[in-house]
């Protein structure tokens, strides 16, 4: 069994440094900036500070899917902690938020599932993670469950109002 896990390790870690990192182009975001939504090109290039994807899966079908999401945070206890991880479309509504209840400073990176992520095979979202004090990070996954998802940078301010609404944590167990 450990050695199982070990060998999953390895391999979500050969996954996540072969996923490709895609720039959204200058004239995509002034299409983005022109539909309202919020954001306004800050990019976050040292991600140290924030709760980063790493990889994403999924099962399920049509209406009904569950994802598993790795985040990689810099998690120090309930002070500093990845406190969920959402999935919202490219105007900036929110689909699904996982709730994390508490930290993980000895599990790096970790893994957790959530659903239902109520959306079509072809409809295109972005998958983010979210630090409770540092707010949401550039890198993201973005793309379909039919063609599959890769590492997309987004200004930070990309649907940053989704941070105020619910669901939200309560509080941080440990």
């Amino acid at each position: 069994m450990r050695l199982f896990i070990l060998l999953n390790i390895f391999i979500f870690s050969i996954i996540a440094c072969a996923k490709k990192t895609v720039t959204i182009p200058e004239e995509e975001v002034a299409t983005m900036n022109e539909n309202n939504n919020p954001m306004e090109g800050t990019f976050i290039l040292n991600q140290d500070s924030q709760a980063v994807v790493t990889a994403v899966s999924f099962t399920g079908s049509e209406d009904d899917y569950t994802f598993s999401v790795t985040l990689e945070s810099p998690d120090t206890g309930c002070d500093q902690y990845a406190d969920w991880w959402e999935v919202f479309d490219k105007e900036g509504n929110l689909i699904y938020r996982r709730i994390l209840a508490h930290s993980h400073v000895n599990e790096q990176p970790f893994t957790r599932s959530g659903g239902a992520v109520k959306i079509k095979e072809d409809t295109f979202v972005y998958i983010r993670g979210h630090m409770n004090e540092l707010g949401y990070g550039s890198l993201v996954f973005g793309g379909t469950v039919k063609d599959g998802f890769e590492t997309i940078e987004l200004p930070i301010e990309f649907a940053a109002i989704l941070s105020g609404i619910a669901p939200l944590p309560n509080n941080c167990s440990f």
